[in-house]
């Protein structure tokens, strides 16, 4: 399982990667990994910093020419943050089915929890160096959106020393966020309200840390979803200039 919170350097073997990452080092366009019951040790020349794929197959073949590192991260991201929403939904309608929800009330509980701090990139890897792709990706994926008055958007990268310059999934706009069970996603809010106003004041929530989370991202994320995010609990806004 790969998403924001593995090492740099164990991630993309078996993949082709095209990017700049620096002295950072990853396992992308390597030969040796490609079969994974037998892989080879990894292999480091010509594997770093590519930023072209047409001397190694015809690009022609493929809708894009690339395999953009920034859009490899952000996939993985999501991959993940898709797969909790649909476990924690799956999980609450059971129990409401079966008629088991005060009995799995705390398991619930736990599943949002690790929702909420993977949302909040909790144990992200951090960069060492600046990344950079090589597509459009980078100008296009932040384009869409949505933004406050100050221009400020949860798809605003960082990518310097972490993915995204305001640490909060972007996937919070999803239909999959708005279609889970009312139970998890109002719990959900809950508990992001309470981070990101200080009043929960925890530095680690199942199991994954959030000292990256400094006050002045809470204060930004806490901003721009009040003023992009629609139907927000009523205790989000009251009080809020």
């Amino acid at each position: 399982m790969t998403d924001h919170r593995t090492a740099f350097a164990q991630r993309w073997g078996g993949w082709y990667v095209t990017g700049t990452h620096g002295a950072q080092t990853h396992l992308g366009n390597n030969e040796n990994l490609t079969d994974p019951i037998h892989p080879g040790p990894a292999a480091r020349e010509g594997t770093q910093n590519v930023t072209s794929l047409k001397d190694r197959f015809d690009t022609s073949k493929y809708l894009a020419p690339t395999s953009d590192i920034v859009a490899l991260m952000v996939l993985e991201h999501q991959t993940r943050m898709t797969n909790l929403m649909t476990r924690v939904g799956w999980d609450a309608r059971v129990a409401m089915h079966d008629g088991k929800l005060d009995a799995e009330r705390k398991q619930l509980d736990a599943e949002i929890e690790e929702m909420v701090a993977y949302m909040l990139f909790g144990d992200e890897d951090q960069l060492q160096e600046p990344v950079a792709g090589v597509s459009t990706f980078s100008k296009t994926f932040p384009q869409r959106g949505p933004r406050d008055k100050q221009g400020r958007s949860l798809r605003d990268f960082d990518l310097k020393t972490r993915l995204f310059r305001y640490p909060l999934s972007y996937m919070i706009y999803s239909a999959a966020f708005d279609g889970m069970p009312d139970l998890v996603r109002e719990r959900a809010y809950r508990m992001l309200y309470d981070i990101l106003t200080g009043k929960d004041t925890r530095e680690s929530i199942a199991n994954l840390s959030l000292a990256n989370l400094k006050a002045q991202d809470r204060s930004a994320i806490l901003e721009i979803l009040r003023a992009t995010k629609p139907k927000l609990p009523d205790y989000w806004t009251a009080g809020a200039k």
